[in-house]
């Protein structure tokens, strides 16, 4: 959508977008004070002024020390609050900063801040700006990264806090392009902050905002990778429910050590014979759950899931990922944590023996400032 066509949000558009947020006690809106974040705390202090009762609104700013400009711009935050009645408090990352990863690290400390932030007002509702352009940056980011269809589902309205599971996260502008939040503050005449480091090639995000002009003259607007993404979040939820009702069909045992299953049993047979993606996904999960190293890769999940099915069933297999060992013996299909890592040994005539054993990789996404 062209800037020049935005139209700016209506208050019943506004209206709908908040409903979901109207029973909290209290929600915080991190605020950069980029166009985005801007829009977004103008329209939710004009939607709850609206209203007889609703949630406390908290406002905050983190401050990363990055940039000469961040100090000005977290004040001009803090006085747009002001003006709206809204409190509000900077944030700061203080330490040494790492000289690689900066945006990653950046990420986990505004998170960590914020966290905390929003456990301090009572909050347990972390409201940003993302928009239906960050999510068709998202599915593009994901695809160029060789994610499935859990990744091309992009962003979704609601999702667990990064680090903090007591938190929610909430993007009540996903469905909103980010012309028309611009042409809104235009209207209202509310100036913004402007980040350069939104327009940094050295960033994967602003190298993507370059190309989508071309590719939207294609055909591939940012308004089709986000309904490419809410259509594969239906998909999600149906595979998901598959994945319930599989573990349920195939599990014959598991052992549960302080409210944790670390070790669980799969009639090999039955699971060999689910669809290839409900297998794979309830193996998947199962190693992030019993494992130690979080989520499992895509693709080093989907060459064990190829080796385990090439395996005949009269031949007993072992491997380990993500912190997990999966063994197969008989009919028995078993997970659990990986025995400790070694080193490798030298064998007495000088062949190596190399550890059954994987180290997490992957990819971040990079995120700017909204």
């Amino acid at each position: 959508m062209p800037a020049a066509d935005a139209q700016p949000v209506s208050s019943a558009q506004a209206r709908s977008l908040f409903a979901p947020l109207a029973d909290q006690p209290a929600i915080v809106i991190a605020v950069s004070g980029g166009p985005d974040s801007t829009a977004l705390l103008w329209l939710v202090s004009r939607w709850r002024a609206a209203r007889k009762q609703g949630p406390a609104l908290f406002a905050v700013t983190v401050d990363h020390g990055l940039r000469p400009e961040s100090r000005r711009e977290a004040q001009q935050v803090k006085r747009f609050a002001a003006s709206l009645g809204i409190a509000h408090r900077t944030l700061h990352w203080r330490g040494v900063k790492p000289k690689t990863g900066i945006q990653e690290a950046a990420r986990n400390a505004r998170y960590r801040l914020i966290a905390d932030a929003a456990k301090r007002a009572g909050a347990r509702l972390v409201a940003t700006a993302h928009t239906q352009d960050d999510q068709a940056e998202t599915v593009l980011f994901r695809l160029m990264r060789g994610s499935g269809p859990s990744g091309l589902q992009g962003m979704t309205e609601f999702a667990p806090f990064p680090g903090d599971p007591a938190l929610r996260l909430v993007r009540p502008l996903l469905t909103v392009p980010k012309a028309r939040l611009v042409a809104t503050l235009r209207k209202a005449g509310i100036a913004f902050a402007d980040d350069p480091s939104n327009r940094d090639p050295r960033y994967m995000r602003p190298r993507l905002r370059g190309i989508m002009p071309a590719l939207a003259a294609e055909g591939l607007t940012a308004e089709r990778l986000a309904t490419l993404a809410r259509r594969l979040q239906r998909v999600e939820e149906a595979l998901q429910r598959a994945v319930e009702a599989a573990a349920d069909a195939v599990a014959v045992n598991f052992e549960d050590r302080g409210g944790r299953r670390d070790r669980i049993v799969f009639d090999r047979g039955r699971f060999l014979r689910l669809p290839a993606e409900i297998a794979l996904r309830l193996l998947g999960q199962t190693i992030a759950r019993v494992g130690s190293e979080g989520p499992v890769e895509l693709g080093k999940l989907e060459t064990l899931f190829e080796s385990l099915t090439q395996t005949s069933p009269r031949v007993a297999f072992r491997r380990t990922l993500a912190g997990a060992m999966v063994t197969a013996a008989g009919q028995t299909l078993t997970v659990e944590p990986a025995p400790p890592r070694r080193t490798r040994v030298q064998k007495p005539g000088g062949s190596r023996i190399p550890a059954l054993t994987t180290r997490k990789t992957g990819t971040s996404d990079e995120a700017g400032r909204r």
